[in-house]
């Protein structure tokens, strides 16, 4: 079991910032705090995907015509999809947090504040 544990350590370093982004969101009051754990969330995820994706010892899936046409062995090609998912995921929250940001500003110009509380009581004593 412990053999496990330490052969993945990559995982629980992901499990970690993953948390820490988690805690962010629900713990904060802040909404500028807020839209950083939730970016430090999905770092996290993205790390994970991209470090499940890596192979030890695999080459880039192109693949040379020859012309004894040596048989292919695909086992030596890492999968390049979950790469190309996670530079989507990437593209997505860049337009995440520049929405959100955008959000936390009007929201500051209506209620001078960013604090959840704050504009929670300001909203109910409307």
């Amino acid at each position: 079991m412990e053999a496990l544990l330490i052969a993945n350590y990559n995982y629980w370093i992901y499990i970690v910032i993953m948390m820490i982004g988690l805690y962010a969101m629900l713990a904060k009051n802040n909404l500028v705090k807020k839209v950083i754990g939730m970016g430090i969330f999905q770092t996290g995820i993205i790390i994970f995907y991209v470090s499940a994706g890596a192979k030890i010892g695999g080459n880039i899936p192109i693949v040379e015509h020859t012309a004894g046409h040596e048989a292919v062995n695909i086992l030596d090609y890492a999968n390049p999809l979950p790469h190309v998912l996670m530079l989507t995921a990437i593209v997505v929250s860049v337009g995440t947090l520049g929405v959100a940001l955008a959000i936390a500003l009007r929201i500051y110009n209506r209620y001078n504040s960013l604090e959840e509380d704050e504009i929670l009581e300001r909203i109910n004593n409307d």
